[in-house]
């Protein structure tokens, strides 16, 4: 069994080397305060915890298969059960929360692209005893609706940080594209784009229709031919927004959101200026770590701030260290 002591020096460290690596700290409109966070919990009945992760990921996309490989690997590296759930419906997403619920698991490890949609099914896991930790989006609600921690990257300061690297690169027009209707943290990105970038259009895409989605993005260069820039915020989207410039013959350079495989190889052949990496092998694995330590050594972390995975930047100058990691299913 992996020791309390060995367990706390594990998010000791992990959790300082995310604020050490962040560009910066929480958005200052993240208001909650210290004493939101639980400072406290029932000490463990002894029996194996188990704890269900429950995400808005659609079927397929590599960004969550890592996290789902994040968490996984830290309960087997922790002695913990752990079972992923995704669903993209967000009706479908908190049917899958109260299901937990019902099963009284430990834990519950929640992505919260459409907060108001989950507001009640997370709020009767609170109240029900069982500790939340929200992950990737949704940080502005977490800890207002009872989650011990939030784990994820600032979605606006990340916007911001892709929306200057644009602009440190010559780049006048940009095209967000946002693949998911509905999903707050991708508005955000693009608002947080604009504030750095300047002039900024968003087009919608359904990422579950990835033909479409090309011939969407086509379409829109082609059309407005002073577009310089795509900002993709996901990386399946990422390949298609390159296919699509050369299928209009744009001058427009592609950069994205997460990595796979063909960002990868796109960031090597220079189709892809960079990816901006928010880590997400990290937002599996730390909740369940964070969760244990809950649950058997009453610790929290954040103080009510979301512990922050990124955003980092992958491009030319350290694709070749990334590009393994991404290889195996960690990046």
């Amino acid at each position: 069994m992996f020791s309390i002591k060995k367990l706390a020096g594990v998010a000791a460290i992990a959790a300082t080397g995310l604020v050490l690596s962040a560009c910066s700290g929480p958005s200052a409109d993240n208001s909650a305060s210290n004493s939101s966070a639980p400072s406290a919990a029932a000490p463990s009945s002894g029996g194996p915890l188990k704890i269900a992760v429950v995400t808005h990921g659609s079927a397929g996309d590599a960004f969550w298969n890592v996290v789902k490989n994040g968490a996984e690997q830290a309960g087997k590296d922790l002695d913990v059960g752990v079972d992923y759930f995704a669903d993209g419906d967000p009706g479908n997403q908190a049917r899958l929360i109260d299901n937990a619920v019902a099963q009284k698991v430990s834990g519950l490890v929640v992505s919260m692209a459409n907060p108001q949609a989950l507001q009640t099914s997370i709020q009767n896991a609170v109240k029900a005893g069982i500790p939340v930790v929200t992950i990737n989006s949704g940080e502005d609600s977490s800890a207002a609706f009872g989650a011990i921690a939030h784990v994820g990257q600032s979605e606006g300061l990340a916007g911001q940080g892709a929306g200057q690297r644009l602009k440190a690169a010559g780049k006048t027009k940009l095209l967000c594209v946002i693949h998911e209707a509905g999903n707050i943290g991708q508005n955000q990105r693009c608002d947080g784009a604009k504030q750095t970038f300047g002039t900024v259009t968003t087009l919608q895409v359904d990422i579950s229709n990835p033909t479409d989605a090309q011939a969407r993005i086509r379409g829109a260069l082609q059309s407005d031919p002073s577009i310089d820039a795509v900002l993709a915020l996901n990386s399946q989207v990422a390949a298609r927004a390159v296919d699509a410039a050369k299928e209009a013959s744009s001058k427009a350079q592609v950069a994205t959101f997460d990595l796979n495989a063909d960002v990868v190889a796109a960031i090597k052949a220079g189709t892809i200026l960079f990816a901006v990496d928010q880590q997400q092998y990290e937002q599996g694995y730390l909740p369940i770590v964070f969760l244990k330590l809950y649950k058997e050594n009453g610790n929290t972390i954040g103080g009510g701030k979301p512990v922050q995975t990124g955003p980092g930047f992958v491009d030319k100058t350290n694709i070749d260290t990334v590009a393994p990691y991404a290889q195996r299913g960690t990046r």
